[in-house]
């Protein structure tokens, strides 16, 4: 696709995620939204660095810097957020198309996923 044709695309492109503020979680998914919201940010990292990206007190594209290239334990509150958000959407979409998301019988969670 040209950069023309992609321009005509996204020209009045309006996102249109599905609605799902009817979907209620049962509170046994809080831990799973943490887990996943964890390797969200590890996964994101892991690209990143692959790529040439370190640590950057500032964010400096050209140079291939960031501030969040630090292990997610110690992300800002607001940053963490943004993972859960991505987590918990993921997760309340797979309820809304009729999965089942069923904890495990064991009830203790190895510390890396936790």
């Amino acid at each position: 696709m040209t950069k023309e044709n992609l321009k005509n695309a996204a020209d009045g492109y309006v996102p249109r995620p599905a609605d799902l503020d009817a979907v209620d979680l049962p509170t046994s998914l809080t831990a799973l939204t943490e887990i996943i919201a964890r390797n969200t940010h590890e996964v994101w990292a892991m690209k990143r660095i692959s790529e040439g990206w370190t640590y950057g007190e500032t964010r400096d594209d050209a140079g291939k810097r960031h501030p969040n290239l630090i292990p997610y334990e110690l992300l800002a509150e607001e940053d963490k957020d943004y993972d859960r958000a991505t987590a918990m959407n993921a997760i309340r979409l797979m309820v809304s198309l009729g999965y089942s998301i069923v904890p495990p019988q064991k009830t203790d969670i190895p510390d890396s996923e936790a």
